[in-house]
């Protein structure tokens, strides 16, 4: 049960991280889901626990992360789509 609700609060990360940053996530609901459980961990590397915890996940550098993961992400395929 842990892992259902990591992966709906990585979900969510994921989601309101793309609403932010006013750019979709390739994938759907899977690239929400990837976008906030590897966010999470890349914020959490970055700028360590600090703020509440959800099912596991800090959530402030979570979603700076998962921002940040984001922006990368949709500069990486908008570079591949304007040379395809």
């Amino acid at each position: 049960m842990e892992f259902i609700i990591s992966l709906i609060v990585g979900g969510l990360l994921g989601w309101v991280a793309s609403l932010i940053i006013g750019r979709d996530v390739p994938g759907g609901i899977i690239g929400n889901i990837i976008a906030g459980v590897v966010g999470s961990w890349l914020g959490t590397a970055i700028f360590g626990d600090m703020g509440p915890a959800i099912a596991g996940y800090a959530i402030i550098p979570a979603l700076i992360g998962a921002i940040i993961l984001i922006f990368i992400v949709s500069m990486i395929m908008k570079a591949v789509r304007g040379t395809a």
